[in-house]
């Protein structure tokens, strides 16, 4: 029987936000070496603290991290907007993930193209870099809210060759790049202010034909960027994952009654994303719903929500993760289940109750460093004392077992190499048992013998005692997590 506290697959993945430089990079203007070096730091946190993925904000608004053929290099990165940092950053940050055999996913804000002035260019399209698209392009933006120092500017969802521009656009980077997932956050339609809409009633009165309110319009264009968008990607790349991380309430209950015993604001009607769709009819891999709130919190329990978007997942081959509030640990104003070191620790343990949650998603990186009140070392001593790989997706096909080609004590431990056989292994998991063992299937159901996940051909073990002896064995990992069975044993 699988232990709930050994979980073999399971999703542990670190948001790294760049947008106003939250995490990464640190500050704008910084050289190429600091650059690379600040992103190692975190990967080297996220191993350290027992995750196997990144999720990385790679075009925070109508930007980009890499040299794109259809937005201007980000802000986040020299300072100043559309200027060539001289490197390339997400060849960099999808080689070193990898290296760490860290997932890693391409995160994409679609339609949010600038931040509010004086940082960003607000609501003024002049101020946008000449190459932006909204620049070239001004009769796609929509400025909102207007007259309020929160003014950003956005595309209009509704214009269909806008919904063209901006999957393009992504689509230039999964293309050229070997990203693992692309991931969409809860940024969709912006969240409405207070007596103000969204200005596209000339493009509602344009394409919205056949629709009985704008909402509904509205929702169907999300729907089909979303729908689009899945088809793009897996017809280019079918390994790579397509994922959502919406705001943590679809519905509540007294507004619908498939929706959560909740009472807060709703993406359904504020962000027009219809996120219980999408996972019915299979148009994400993942889903990432922010549960921001702690259990017991009167208007949004997280012991109320994490069961819904389990049923709402049940049935479904849409993977569920949760998305933790890290910042909120600690945080001045929160309620005082924050205060406590557990409060974090608590939701995983309650997770473990739905087998449908396949895991966590982290924010931010600055947050898991910080380690406020020693949550994070908590967490990482309860849910995270053995490696996990990614939850396995899609269709499997058969792999072989590799070979351990070499087996030897050294001074820095047990040194193994192997051989893989076959053109499918990605990565390798290391498993170690005590005394001179056969493994049986069994024994490898869980995480509890699996000491190591790795890229490459070879590891050494460096908790080997000297004088113990120990059975090895290996496994391949296809790239969507598919595992093989064992290698024949190698004592040592």
């Amino acid at each position: 029987m699988v232990s709930p506290a050994t979980p073999k697959y399971q999703m542990r993945a670190m948001w790294i936000a760049s947008v106003v430089n939250i995490d990464w990079p640190s500050a704008p203007g910084k050289s190429e070496s600091e650059v690379k070096a600040e992103y190692d730091g975190w990967l080297d946190l996220a191993v350290a603290n027992g995750f196997n993925a990144v999720i990385v904000q790679v075009r925070p608004h109508a930007d980009a991290f890499w040299p794109s053929a259809y937005e201007p290099w980000s802000q986040y990165l020299t300072g100043v907007a559309g200027q060539d940092p001289g490197w390339d950053p997400l060849e960099y940050l999808v080689r070193r993930a990898h290296e760490r055999n860290l997932e890693f996913h391409a995160w994409f804000n679609p339609y949010r193209a600038s931040m509010p002035a004086p940082g960003g260019a607000g609501t003024d399209v002049g101020k946008l870099p000449p190459n932006s698209p909204l620049a070239q392009h001004p009769e796609w933006a929509v400025a909102y809210p207007v007259n309020n120092a929160a003014g950003r500017l956005y595309f209009d969802p509704g214009i269909p060759e806008v919904r063209a521009w901006v999957q393009d656009a992504i689509m230039d980077a999964v293309t050229r790049y070997d990203v693992d997932g692309v991931h969409f956050d809860d940024y969709f339609y912006p969240y409405p202010a207070a007596g103000q809409d969204f200005g596209d009633e000339a493009t509602f009165a344009r394409y919205g034909g056949g629709f009985q309110s704008k909402a509904d319009w509205r929702r169907h264009n999300i729907d089909l960027l979303v729908q689009e968008m899945d088809q793009r990607v897996h017809a280019v790349k079918p390994w790579v994952r397509f994922g959502v991380s919406p705001f943590g309430i679809w519905r509540n209950q007294a507004a619908d009654p498939l929706g959560s015993e909740t009472n807060g604001t709703q993406s359904y009607d504020a962000n027009f994303a219809d996120t219980r769709k999408w996972v019915k009819e299979g148009w994400i891999d993942y889903i990432v719903p922010q549960v921001y709130w702690n259990i017991g919190f009167a208007v949004a329990d997280y012991a109320k929500l994490v069961p819904w978007w389990a049923d709402v997942v049940a049935g479904t081959d849409v993977q569920l993760y949760i998305g933790q509030a890290d910042y909120k640990v600690a945080a001045a104003g929160q309620p005082a289940a924050w205060f406590a070191p557990g409060e974090l620790s608590s939701h995983l343990t309650f997770n473990r109750q739905y087998p449908q949650v396949r895991g966590d998603v982290h924010f931010s990186a600055v947050q898991v460093r910080a380690d406020r009140l020693g949550a994070e070392t908590l967490l990482t001593a309860e849910h995270r004392s053995r490696p996990a790989f990614p939850p396995s997706w899609g269709p499997a096909t058969p792999m072989l077992f590799p070979v351990v080609t070499h087996a030897k004590r050294t001074a820095a431990g047990a040194e193994l190499r192997w051989r893989a056989l076959g053109d499918k292994a990605t990565s390798f998991g290391v498993y170690r048992f005590d005394g001179v063992t056969i493994p049986r299937g069994c024994d490898l159901a869980d995480a509890s013998h699996l000491i190591a996940t790795v890229r490459g051909t070879a590891y050494t073990d460096p908790t080997a005692e000297p004088g113990r002896r120990y059975t090895y064995v290996v496994t391949a990992l296809d790239r969507r997590w598919h595992e093989s069975p064992p290698s024949p044993p190698r004592f040592i």
